[in-house]
């Protein structure tokens, strides 16, 4: 695949375009994507924004236009999902602000949107940039909401000194449409993963196992996917699954000990990255990469300088050096482990998602 700097996505004739080169990483999640945003985080001309697509969630970027403070409260509120998984002990890896909290708490405040994992990834005073921000975001005017996340992205840069932006979310395969629509300046990096070595890391992640629970309780009340469940639901369901819809807490026990075949979490990945593919098929071809966990491993200067191409900036030889360092080769081939019957059903539950990376 060609690979061309910044200067490849400048169609749309914006100025802003061409002086602020714009990227999106998206991909199924556990595929190697936030030691990806830390690698990237280093690099001294990128503003690495870590989940802040699945910070701001499926409403973060609505039609139309918003106010300043509209746009705030967008960014700002707390995520009520995310606060109840922390109040029940269910937390994930990528919440990064109750490592080190600040005045802000799941159980009384809520945690802000932006500092539960976007903030904390680019500063180690979440509270003090959140408090510098609100101010001057709430005070701008009404326009669309892809200018507010471009002003947003100007103003981070300016306040970190970096001239090019990648955001980078796991499970953002659907975002891929709207963002497109969005910001056609953008690229967009397909990043992926061995099928049966993605999947076995999604069955081992409270993130994960709770989509498929929600898909499951979705489907036992015969609701569409996407309908919003209460606690009037849970009248409806056996205790095991009742439990995670009632009360401001849960037992996490119900999502980490229930029995769930790895396979399902293959076929999760297969939709996916079909999903994806899908996706980034209708978008230009110099506006897209393809970027493999395993080629990153295997091959970390040559991929991390092929990338640094395509996002518009240069392969900084500290930068690379460090990005090898912090990549593990030894996360790789752990699907292998698993019982020969597990590995063959995980395996042909992967197939659909290889077939549709193979074609891609």
């Amino acid at each position: 695949m060609e690979i061309i700097g910044e200067h490849r996505r400048q169609d749309p004739g914006t100025e802003e375009a061409a002086t602020r080169p714009l990227s999106f990483v998206v991909g199924t999640g556990r595929s190697g994507s936030t030691a990806l945003s830390r690698v990237l985080n280093l690099h001294p001309e990128v503003l690495s924004l870590n989940e802040l697509l699945s910070s701001v969630g499926p409403e973060g970027m609505p039609e139309g236009s918003l106010t300043g403070e509209e746009f705030w409260r967008l960014l700002a509120d707390p995520n009520p999902g995310f606060d109840r998984m922390i109040r029940s002990g269910a937390a994930i890896p990528e919440f990064l602000y109750p490592r080190r909290p600040g005045r802000f708490s799941a159980g009384t405040t809520g945690i802000p949107g932006l500092c539960m994992m976007v903030l904390p990834h680019l500063t180690d005073d979440p509270d003090g940039l959140l408090d510098e921000l609100a101010p001057r975001v709430s005070a701008w005017p009404r326009r669309p909401v892809e200018r507010q996340y471009r002003e947003l992205f100007g103003l981070l840069c300016a306040r970190f000194g970096r001239r090019a932006v990648v955001e980078r979310s796991g499970f953002s395969v659907r975002w891929v449409p709207r963002l497109r629509a969005g910001f056609p300046e953008a690229g967009f990096v397909h990043l992926h993963r061995d099928g049966p070595d993605c999947a076995l890391s999604m069955s081992r992640h409270t993130g994960f196992r709770l989509l498929l629970l929600q898909a499951e309780i979705l489907a036992r009340l015969g609701l569409e996917p996407g309908t919003e469940l209460t606690p009037e639901h849970a009248r409806e369901l056996p205790p095991d699954l009742a439990g995670l819809l009632e009360g401001d807490t849960f037992d996490p026990r119900l999502v980490s000990d229930r029995e769930i075949p790895v396979a399902r979490f293959g076929e999760l990945w297969s939709r996916l990255v079909t999903e994806c593919v899908a996706h980034l098929e209708k978008v230009p071809e110099a506006a897209r990469m393809s970027l493999a966990y395993e080629d990153l491993l295997d091959a970390p200067e040559e991929e991390l300088s092929r990338l640094a191409g395509f996002v518009g900036v240069e392969p900084d030889r500290r930068w690379l050096a460090a990005g090898r360092s912090m990549l593990d080769a030894s996360r790789r081939g752990a699907a292998l482990r698993l019982p020969p019957d597990e590995l063959a059903a995980l395996r042909d539950a992967c197939a659909p998602g290889e077939r549709a990376l193979a074609r891609a």
